[in-house]
């Protein structure tokens, strides 16, 4: 597997996957078993962000993308989806290492997700790992948001990578537990 940047020209192949793993693409038993991703990054946005060094991706070599994490500065977003204007109101409540997390200098990860065919083969563990390498010298913390109910994110991101908890906020009705990591 290769871990590099996204390019413009992935922005297809990256909206295909995100929509494939999106919440209102899979059935509540897809969801409980796989995790979902949420929000609205079609391929103009994906190439955008691409274009900004946002997006870190896994790739097979063959010409397959087999994953995607989005690395960006929060507090920069123009328009944040509301879960992100959330995490950011929320910041000031949210201890990283006795800190408020308003106090530290981080970047927001996530979304990631991995396709079905290279689940269960490091691909996430691989993006994680970039992901820690991309941010040093550029921030303390890696942090991101999990929904209430999306247990196997949790399962990746806490209990097998090791991010610590910050804390809940609620968006519109909908739990998050954000999440950071040490770069």
């Amino acid at each position: 597997m290769r871990y590099r940047y996204a390019t413009e020209s992935d922005a297809a192949a990256l909206a295909g996957l995100f929509a494939a793993n999106h919440h209102d693409a899979l059935t509540r038993e897809q969801r409980a078993a796989q995790g979902f991703v949420q929000g609205s990054f079609g391929a103009d946005t994906l190439r955008a962000m691409a274009a900004a060094g946002e997006l870190l991706v896994a790739d097979d070599g063959q010409g397959r993308i087999a994953g995607l994490l989005a690395l960006s500065v929060a507090a920069d977003m123009a328009d944040p989806p509301a879960a992100v204007a959330g995490l950011l109101r929320a910041q000031a409540d949210l201890l990283w290492r006795g800190r408020p997390l308003s106090e530290v200098p981080w970047l927001l990860y996530g979304p990631v997700v991995v396709g079905a065919a290279f689940r269960g083969r490091g691909v996430a563990r691989g993006l994680f790992g970039r992901a820690v390498e991309a941010a040093a010298g550029r921030a303390e913390a890696l942090v991101a948001f999990i929904e209430a109910g999306n247990a196997p994110s949790w399962r990746v991101h806490v209990d097998a990578f090791g991010m610590t908890p910050l804390g809940e906020y609620t968006v519109s009705g909908r739990t998050y537990q954000a999440v950071a990591a040490p770069v």
